[in-house]
């Protein structure tokens, strides 16, 4: 993909005949990049013909993470990879509005996505990031959604910006190894020795800038905000904060760790797009137990959260095995932390068994699941060779610590 990768060519993209292109391109089809550039470059300049093709795949790619504002809006692939799901952004927004914030210093603000969100719940942001392409990308975002008034963008590093006098301070680190640092130069020796190669960092010391100087950032600021990897280590987490994992349509997009929430030490899941939201009871894992007739798979921000016995504790069920999230009961009870499946059939695991079966119930789709197995599901159900109207959903797990097959099906809705 052909990538705008200086100054000079976004600005041209900003201009009346950058703009004339991006227009052209709006419905653009990728498989067609080769014959529209052959065209385009008959009455426009090669260079800027390629930055408009690159500009709209990347909108057409950034169009999952923020709908049709992404057909108006600015990136750079890094942006598009690293920015926040507007969903996600904007709830983030609202709990801060909630607070109280009217004003924030937005650091590491990369192309702009959670400073739009926080512009469009009424919060006048400063965004800093010391990449001066993401910050051009940041400005046009901002005027292109009209939100200009409220966006004051900043290119510096954000180490040597003073915060003080803002409501609230967010922090998003960059955490993937290849992507140029967003708020501050660090080099690869100096993030933690991460891999060079690229792909995400897991080590919060690793991001940049690293977790411990983001902590301090926010403690100095009446309220904060700080974007981290889902897969935290909960023993990483500062004591006197509270930490949130947020799932959009059941996938889980990230953690954010809360000061000034009064919630020192919480934990809490909250799954978009509904908003229902899950605050920790500090409860202790509920012990496991015999198999009922009711299997809960909790959404996977409860997991993260380790609020499985929250969960457990609502629907009155217990663990399969010690170290399984699923959580069985006799009853079927509402949650919206968890679906509801309805059991048929607990047995050892065994291929020639489940298959005997399928074939004999007419199963032609069956939804594979595992958690505790080392079955991979395509690899099964190619030995399955499924045929029939019907469908059935098998789960490969560890029951009291044995290999075990659960069939069942979704629940209904519950009167």
């Amino acid at each position: 993909m052909v990538r705008v990768t200086d100054l000079d060519t976004f600005s041209a993209l900003l201009a009346p005949e950058g703009q004339q292109l991006l227009a052209v391109l709006r419905d653009h089809d990728p498989a067609d990049e080769l014959a529209t550039a052959t065209r385009l470059r008959r009455d426009h300049p090669a260079p800027l013909v390629s930055a408009a093709l690159g500009q709209a795949r990347l909108r057409q790619r950034a169009a999952a993470k923020f709908g049709p504002d992404a057909a108006r809006m600015y990136f750079t692939p890094n942006g598009v990879e690293q920015s926040t799901r507007a969903p996600v952004a904007a709830h983030r927004a609202a709990r801060l509005a909630a607070l109280g914030v009217r004003t924030l210093a937005d650091l590491c603000s990369g192309i702009g996505g959670d400073a739009l969100a926080l512009a469009r719940a009424g919060i006048r942001v400063l965004a800093v990031d010391r990449d001066p392409l993401a910050c051009a990308a940041a400005r046009a975002n901002a005027e292109a959604l009209g939100l200009a008034d409220l966006i004051e963008v900043r290119c510096a590093d954000v180490t040597e910006v003073d915060t003080a006098g803002y409501d609230a301070v967010f922090v998003d680190p960059a955490r993937r190894t290849q992507a140029p640092t967003r708020g501050v130069a660090r080099s690869a020796s100096a993030r933690g020795g991460g891999r060079a190669t690229g792909g995400r960092v897991f080590d919060p010391e690793a991001y940049s800038p690293p977790l411990s100087w983001a902590v301090e950032a926010a403690r100095a600021a009446p309220h904060a905000a700080l974007k981290i990897a889902p897969g935290v280590p909960h023993e990483a987490l500062p004591a006197d904060a509270e930490t949130e994992w947020i799932s959009d349509g059941g996938d889980v997009k990230e953690a954010v760790v809360w000061f000034g929430t009064g919630r020192a030490g919480a934990r809490r899941a909250t799954l978009l797009p509904a908003g229902d939201s899950l605050l920790g009871a500090g409860l202790p894992d509920p012990e496991p137990g015999p198999v009922g007739g009711w299997l809960y798979e909790p959404d996977g921000a409860v997991i993260r959260a380790h609020l499985v016995a929250d969960v457990a504790e609502q629907v009155d069920g217990r663990l399969i095995d010690p170290t399984i999230a699923y959580v069985t009961a006799d009853r079927l009870r509402p949650t919206p932390y968890a679906t509801a499946y309805a059991l048929t059939d607990v047995l050892p695991f065994n291929v020639k068994k489940l298959r005997a079966l399928l074939r004999e119930r007419g199963v032609g789709v069956a939804v594979i699941k595992k958690r505790g197995s080392a079955v991979e599901p395509e690899e099964l159900r190619k030995k399955l060779k499924l045929a029939g109207p019907h469908t059935c959903t098998v789960f490969l797990t560890r029951v009291a610590g044995a290999p075990t097959m659960l069939l069942g099906h979704p629940a209904g809705p519950i009167a």
